[in-house]
C-alpha cells in the first residue's frame, strides 16, 4: 500500500466508499498532484493551466506527463513519464476530458492506488465527477481534504490458446468485450459460469462488463444499468444470432469463460476501447474481478440516480408519482 492509500481511513458513507483523511498535514509536508488532460483543445489546455497554477500556489508538488508537458507550460511543475510510476505516492489524480481521458488516467493511477477526480469536458462525461464551471469549488474541497473515495470494481482477463496455453493478460474498469476479428464472419462462442456452459450462440461479441462500465459500451448493447456500489459482473452480448441471448448479472466472485469455436477467423479481446489481445480459435478468455480496485474521488453528495438523470437527460421532471404516506407512517 503506498502512502496516499495509507492517508484514507474507511468512512462510513458505504462498505465500498473510503473517507477523507482526517487531520490535513502541516504545510512545511508538500502534498502532490498529478494533472492529466486532453490537450487536443485549447479550452482544456487554459483550464487545467490555470489549475496547475492554483495548486501551485497552495504549495502542491503539481506533476504532468511528458507528453503533455509542451501544452501544459507552467513554471515549478514536475514533469514525469506516462507510466505506471507518474501517480505513485500522489494524493490525488485530476483528468481533465472526457470518459476517453478518464480511462487513459486510469492506467497510470490504479497501480498506484491514487484516487482520481475528473473534470468533464466531454459529450457524458459519467467517469466524471465536476463540470468545468465548478472547478473552483473542486479545488477548494482538494485543498481542504473535504472528498470522500470511493473503490470501483475492475476485472482482470487471461487468454488462453486452443491447448491451454496463457497467451496474455490484461484489466479493465469498464468492460472487456470478446469481438469477431472479421467484419465478414459470425464469432461462434460459448459461455460458461464457474466452468459450466450455459449456452453457445453466433454473435459479433460479447462484453464482460462492470458497474461502472453499465453506462458505458454495455449500455449501448442493451445491458442493465447498475449502480456502482453493487458487486456484480454483467455479461452481455452483442448482435446475438440466439432466442435466448439476454444480459446476465453473475456474482463477482464467478469465472466468467467465453470459448471461441476452433473454424474461422477467431476473436479479438479489448478491455476499456485501449488494450487488445488476439484470441486464436480455438481459444477462450476467462474473466475475474480483480483484486485491484480504482479509487474514485468525489465531492459532491449528488446520489448515483441523480446523476444518471443529469448525464442521461431523463425525464425526471414529467409525470412525478408521489406515493401517499399513511398517518402516524
Amino acid at each position: 500500500m503506498t502512502a496516499a492509500a495509507a492517508g484514507r481511513e474507511v468512512g462510513v458513507v458505504s462498505p465500498l466508499v473510503y473517507g477523507p483523511r482526517p487531520d490535513p498535514a502541516p504545510r512545511s509536508i508538500p502534498r502532490t498532484a498529478l494533472l492529466i488532460a486532453h490537450t487536443g483543445r485549447a479550452d482544456i489546455v487554459d483550464l487545467a493551466t490555470m489549475v496547475c497554477k492554483a495548486l501551485h500556489r497552495e504549495g502542491f508538488e503539481v506533476r504532468i506527463l511528458e507528453e503533455e508537458a509542451d501544452d501544459l507550460a507552467v513554471d515549478g511543475v514536475t514533469v514525469v513519464p506516462g507510466d505506471d510510476q507518474a501517480a505513485v505516492d500522489a494524493e490525488i489524480v485530476i483528468v481533465f476530458g472526457g470518459d476517453g481521458t478518464f480511462l487513459r488516467a486510469v492506467e497510470v493511477a490504479r497501480t498506484a492506488d491514487a484516487p482520481l477526480i475528473g473534470v468533464n469536458l466531454g459529450r457524458v462525461g459519467f467517469l466524471a465527477e465536476t463540470e468545468p464551471e465548478a472547478v473552483d469549488d473542486t479545488i477548494s474541497h482538494i485543498l481542504e481534504r473535504s472528498y470522500v473515495v470511493e473503490e470501483r470494481l475492475s476485472v482482470e482477463a487471461v487468454v488462453f490458446g486452443p491447448g491451454g496455453e496463457t497467451l496474455g493478460t490484461t484489466w479493465a474498469l469498464n468492460e472487456v468485450s470478446v469481438e469477431k476479428a472479421s467484419r465478414t464472419r459470425v464469432l461462434d462462442v460459448a459461455l460458461l459460469v464457474d466452468g459450466r456452459q450455459l449456452t453457445s450462440f453466433g454473435c459479433d461479441g460479447v462484453l464482460c462488463a462492470t458497474p461502472t462500465g453499465s453506462t458505458a459500451y454495455a449500455f449501448s448493447a442493451g445491458g442493465p444499468v447498475v449502480w456502482p456500489d453493487v458487486e456484480a459482473l454483467l455479461v452481455v452480448p452483442t448482435s446475438a444470432h440466439a432466442l435466448f441471448a439476454r444480459p446476465l448479472v453473475i456474482p463477482p466472485t464467478s469465472i466468467l469463460t467465453v470459448a471461441i469455436a476452433e473454424y474461422g477467423e477467431g476473436a479479438v479481446l479489448c478491455a476499456d476501447g485501449r488494450r487488445t489481445l488476439p484470441v486464436p480459435p480455438g481459444g477462450r478468455v476467462e474473466v475475474i474481478k480483480s483484486e485491484q480496485p480504482v479509487h474514485v474521488a468525489r465531492v459532491h453528495s449528488t446520489g448515483f440516480g441523480d446523476r444518471l438523470v443529469a448525464r442521461f437527460r431523463l425525464p425526471a421532471d414529467g409525470f412525478r408519482h408521489t406515493a401517499a404516506v399513511p398517518d402516524g407512517g
